[in-house]
C-alpha cells in the first residue's frame, strides 16, 4: 500500500481524538491551537519559505548586517577618540588655567606661542570634556576683559551637571548682558541661574540681581516678584532685608 502524504484537505478539517486517561470518561474532539507543533509537512514547509525569504533578500539583509556593525564599530570609534581628545586637552590647557589663575588674562586666552591659550583649546578640542571647561575659563577671562559678547558666546556653549558651576555660568551671562546695557536679557539669565537646581545658598543672591536687572528694564512688576520670592521661599537668606527694601521701592515705582 502506497503511503498517503499529509495534506491540509486530508487532517486539518478532520478532528483528532484525544484518549483521555480516564477509561469511562467520553473521548473528546480537539483542533490543534498551534498546528505547526502538530505538522510536520507545515512546519518543513515555513522553513522552505523562510529560506526563499533569505535567498531572495540576500543583499538587503546583508547591507543592514553591515549598517549595523558600521555603528557599533563607529560608535566605539568615537568613544575611543573622545577620550584621548580630552585627554589631550585636558595637557593643552593645563599652563593656560595656570595662567587664568595668576589673573594673567591675556596669555591664558592667547597663550604663550609654546603652550595653547583658551581659545585654541576650545576651538581644538571643543567636543571633549576639556574643551567645555575650557569654555567656562575662556567666557570668564573675556568677562573680566570687557570682551562681553565672546564672554556670552563661551559661557552658553558651557554645559555642567555640577549646579553651582552651571548656575554661575548663567549668572555671568546675565552679567555680560547687562554690561552690554541688555537688562531683560539679563535678568531673564539671573532667573535661569536662580532656579537651576533652586538652594537658600545661592538662589537668593542671583533672584536680588534679577529684581535689580528688571527694574533697569522698567518691569517693576517682574522685579516686585523676583524680590517676593525671595521673602517667602528664602526669609532667612541674608538677602531677605535687601530684598524688602528694594520690593518697596518697585512698588512705588509700579504705582507711577
Amino acid at each position: 500500500m502506497s503511503k498517503i502524504p499529509f495534506t491540509g484537505k486530508s487532517q486539518q478539517n478532520r478532528p483528532q481524538r484525544v484518549v483521555s486517561t480516564d477509561p469511562l470518561a467520553p473521548a473528546q474532539a480537539y483542533n490543534p491551537e498551534h498546528p505547526l507543533m502538530e505538522d510536520p509537512n507545515a512546519l518543513a514547509m515555513r522553513l522552505v519559505e523562510s529560506e526563499d525569504f533569505v535567498r531572495r533578500n540576500k543583499n538587503v539583509l546583508l547591507g543592514l548586517l553591515a549598517v549595523v556593525v558600521l555603528a557599533v564599530a563607529g560608535g566605539f570609534g568615537y568613544y575611543l577618540w573622545r577620550n584621548s581628545q580630552n585627554e589631550k586637552g585636558q595637557a593643552a590647557m593645563f599652563q593656560a588655567v595656570s595662567y587664568w589663575e595668576a589673573d594673567s588674562l591675556q596669555k591664558s586666552l592667547k597663550g604663550d606661542g609654546r603652550n595653547l591659550g583658551l581659545e585654541r583649546v576650545v576651538s581644538e578640542y571643543g567636543g571633549s570634556d576639556a574643551g567645555n571647561l575650557a569654555s567656562f575659563y575662556a567666557g570668564v577671562a573675556a568677562l573680566k576683559q570687557g570682551q562681553y559678547k565672546a564672554a556670552i558666546d563661551y559661557l552658553e556653549d558651557f554645559s555642567a551637571d555640577d549646579y553651582l558651576v552651571q548656575a554661575r555660568a548663567y549668572s555671568l551671562i546675565g552679567d555680560a548682558h547687562l554690561e552690554l546695557n541688555q537688562p531683560k536679557e539679563a535678568a531673564d539669565y539671573y532667573n535661569k541661574a536662580a532656579n537651576y537646581n533652586a538652594n537658600e545658598q545661592f538662589s537668593p543672591a542671583y533672584l536680588l540681581k534679577e529684581g535689580t536687572a528688571r527694574e533697569v528694564a522698567k518691569d517693576y512688576a517682574g522685579a516686585i516678584t523676583a524680590y517676593d520670592k525671595i521673602l517667602t521661599a528664602y526669609p532667612a537668606a541674608a538677602e531677605a532685608n535687601e530684598a524688602k527694601q528694594y520690593k518697596a521701592r518697585a512698588e512705588g515705582l509700579n504705582g507711577k
